[in-house]
């Protein structure tokens, strides 16, 4: 057995989804799948549960995903002390991203990053998405990291962990003694919006659209951090990521709610240009990225 085996399948076990451990991969969706049968057949038992284009391990997947994934994080960390012995990881990332992603998802994986590569340097500038892509595109950003990716012209998306949705609102909001909420309750509240230009709004519209949601737009900011101040005091209720809000709602500030029947996610990914050579740091974080954070 290989390790790039396990690594395909702990990637699957993860995701969910055989597309992504294909991306994370570089294999096609047809490899992941043979070498997901190959496992299947060495030890005489089904390990996953297929349903649709996801899957999730049977229990003797957990049980492989566990020891796979200690095995995995044992030889990650032999390779990289060897690594290190015989070259240093050095230089500079520019680092274009949105203001959501660059608080919240990318703060853990760069201190992490920066601990273990202390001579690397990390420029990062936050900006509008259609910013990022325009610095990728440039040359200006080596790394671009957006919502909702989408492909263009010279440019390549790498998928990354995907954000889950919830709804917020105030402390002594009626809603906030629910631990979860069918998301039908959602019409004729007042809500506070992204601007129109921005994909979080688009995407959010676009649920409202296909579950025949209609809220009253009562705000709409064009960052996470006047949201959330703004649904503190009362304005309304909003839908982010729930990793932006775990302080507040820790703190008692705000209170998270998820729904009830329906699991929404915010896809995640890296931007690169197409065809240009990364250096090994950016490297190093964009598989550090693609871990999903604790």
């Amino acid at each position: 057995m290989q390790l790039e085996t396990l690594k395909v399948f702990c990637d699957l076990v993860e995701s969910g989804s055989f597309s992504q451990s294909a991306v994370r991969n570089f294999i096609t969706q047809s490899a992941v799948s043979q070498q997901i049968r190959t496992l299947e057949t060495r030890f005489n038992t089904s390990l996953l549960i297929r349903e649709g284009r996801s899957a999730h391990p049977t229990e003797a997947g957990r049980i492989l995903y566990e020891g796979a994934r200690e095995i995995l994080d044992h030889y990650e960390s032999i390779d990289l002390q060897l690594r290190m012995m015989g070259e240093e990881v050095t230089g500079t990332v520019r680092i274009a991203t949105i203001y959501s992603v660059g608080l919240y998802e990318m703060s853990l994986a760069i201190k992490s990053f920066l601990k273990t590569y202390p001579k690397v340097n990390l420029h990062v500038e936050y900006s509008r998405a259609n910013r990022v892509y325009e610095e990728c595109q440039k040359g200006e950003a080596d790394l671009g990291i957006v919502t909702y990716p989408k492909s263009r012209r010279g440019l390549q998306v790498i998928p990354l962990p995907a954000d889950k949705l919830i709804l917020i609102c105030s402390p002594q909001h009626p809603f906030a003694r629910r631990r979860r909420l069918d998301l039908q309750m959602l019409n004729d509240q007042n809500f506070i919006a992204f601007e129109r230009d921005i994909p979080s709004r688009r995407a959010i519209d676009q649920i409202f659209r296909t579950h025949h949601i209609k809220v009253r737009v009562v705000m709409e900011l064009d960052n996470i951090e006047t949201i959330k101040r703004s649904v503190e005091i009362g304005a309304g209720v909003s839908i982010v990521p729930s990793s932006s809000v775990q302080r507040e709602v820790q703190s008692g500030v705000l209170a998270q709610v998820h729904f009830a029947r329906q699991t929404f996610l915010r896809p995640l990914g890296v931007v690169v240009k197409r065809n240009r050579p990364l250096i090994p740091a950016a490297r190093k974080l964009i598989e550090l990225l693609q871990r999903p954070q604790s």
